[in-house]
């Protein structure tokens, strides 16, 4: 019962937070632009992440996809988490971590999703895409 509480939490607080973010790359926040300009990928890859990131709460949310989302908001969060370590800071723009600290969650909740569903994945989803010809 634990792990099912969990599981929901994981998926339905990573969809929030990404959910929350799209306001701000949708609208070209300021925070947004300086962000994408700095690791040279403005506007094209806020617009692009922005979708990644919707197409990632949308899935996360429906049980039949979570792995799909999960395993989207890990490698979205990996590029995030990199660009902060590489590029822009922990902090941006006075925000004291903020943005940082929602990937690490981010990051975490999908990884958690994706290793709850590792059975479906390996037993169903892995060996139907490698079966395609």
């Amino acid at each position: 019962m634990l792990t099912k509480i969990a599981y929901f939490i994981a998926r339905f607080a990573a969809a929030i937070i990404m959910g929350q973010t799209l306001y701000f790359k949708f609208t070209s926040s300021p925070e947004s632009i300086y962000i994408f300009t700095t690791v040279g990928m403005e506007p094209w890859g806020r617009w692009l992440v922005g979708i990644l990131e919707l197409v990632a709460a949308v899935t996360l949310v429906i049980p039949r996809t979570a792995w799909l989302g999960g395993a989207l908001a890990v490698g979205l969060m990996i590029g995030a988490i990199g660009m902060h370590l590489t590029v822009l800071g922990i902090e941006v723009m006075g925000d004291k971590g903020q943005l940082f600290y929602y990937a690490m969650i981010i990051f975490l909740c999908g990884l958690y999703v994706v290793f709850n569903n590792r059975e479906k994945i390996f037993n169903e989803v892995l060996p139907k895409i490698l079966n395609r010809k």
